[in-house]
């Protein structure tokens, strides 16, 4: 019995060209696919410029009259860069205490759970530091309020008593609201986006690289110095400062942990501490009118700009870390 077919191996119908017409329709409906995903693609873009140029213009409008605001306008201060000077100082440390804590445990957890622990660990270990992304802002900040404050009290006693001449721990210490535990805080909020984004980066480290360091005698934290960080610069670099845009912009919880007064210090178990951009605007909106809006704006386009050029910089500092590795 013969079998009726519909093209040279069966494939679809013959076009007048003795070529498969199925291959043919296939192939102009995966163009076409591109072609709307592009399309797609380059919209969800351009539309993400335009709302960040939306609200960088609305900022600016809206912040412009608080340039000649003093007195009561300005929250008692003779002119807004007064104003905000404490709040900018305040949360470029808290940011930078929460990296400084974030940055090491990130690190060793994403090589933990990527190149040290057995899989059936490091499976569980990844999915919990996941899960602390889920966590909501006011859950940390009461947690920091009413947990880690009183329990980390004794330690900054323990810091003004034996370490109270350096400037950072000058004693006494009166109470576990400090910039220091704001630090903490944000070092938990940021870590898992920072293990996250680092275990990937470890993950994509070439095998061939891993298995000839260890075939000419390396020891695994060797192989880890010689291929894996190389290899990873620019991705840690990228994730440690989505972490600090992260630390930048936190509101509630810092509201709620720290005991601010609007005096600029180095003193980190001091409760006498510089309010951070984002807390001080969610405490006094509410109460604001007039001017006081604006100045409150204006504080807004600040933590703007340093929000964007932070992740700016870092971008710049991840490509240029991997042009200088494609090279090498």
């Amino acid at each position: 019995m013969s079998t009726l077919t519909t093209g040279p191996s069966a494939g679809g119908p013959v076009g007048p060209g003795g070529l498969d017409e199925s291959v043919g329709l296939s192939g102009s409906t995966s163009r076409r696919g591109d072609a709307v995903f592009a399309g797609l693609a380059r919209s969800a873009g351009v539309l993400i410029m335009v709302v960040l140029a939306g609200v960088a213009i609305f900022l600016a409008i809206e912040g412009a009259p608080a340039l000649y605001a003093s007195g009561e306008n300005a929250y008692g201060y003779d002119n807004i860069v007064l104003f905000v000077w404490p709040l900018l100082y305040g949360t470029l440390l808290a940011a930078l205490l929460a990296m400084l804590i974030c940055t090491p445990l990130a690190v060793g957890l994403a090589l933990v759970i990527s190149h040290y622990a057995p899989r059936r660990v490091a499976r569980p270990i990844g999915y919990v530091i996941d899960l602390l992304a889920a966590v909501p802002s006011v859950v940390y900040g009461l947690w920091g309020r009413a947990v880690l404050a009183p329990a980390i009290l004794p330690f900054y006693q323990w810091l003004g008593d034996n370490l109270g001449w350096l400037p950072f721990f000058e004693g006494p210490a009166l109470s576990g609201r400090t910039i220091l535990t704001a630090g903490i805080v944000l070092a938990v909020m940021a870590l898992p986006i920072v293990t996250a984004i680092c275990r990937e980066v470890f993950l994509q480290t070439p095998k061939m690289h891993e298995e000839a360091a260890l075939a000419l005698g390396a020891t695994r934290w060797e192989m880890v110095k010689m291929t894996v960080f190389p290899h990873s610069r620019s991705g840690i670099v990228s994730a440690v400062m989505l972490g600090l845009g992260r630390a930048l912009g936190e509101t509630l919880a810092v509201a709620m942990v720290l005991s601010a007064t609007g005096i600029i210090t180095i003193n980190l178990i001091s409760t006498s501490n510089p309010s951070t951009i984002a807390a001080n605007i969610a405490l006094d909106f509410g109460n604001a009118s007039g001017t006081k809006i604006n100045t409150l704006i204006f504080s807004g386009l600040v933590l703007f700009v340093v929000s964007f050029a932070v992740n700016f910089l870092g971008r710049y500092i991840a490509d240029r870390g991997r042009k200088k590795l494609e090279r090498g």
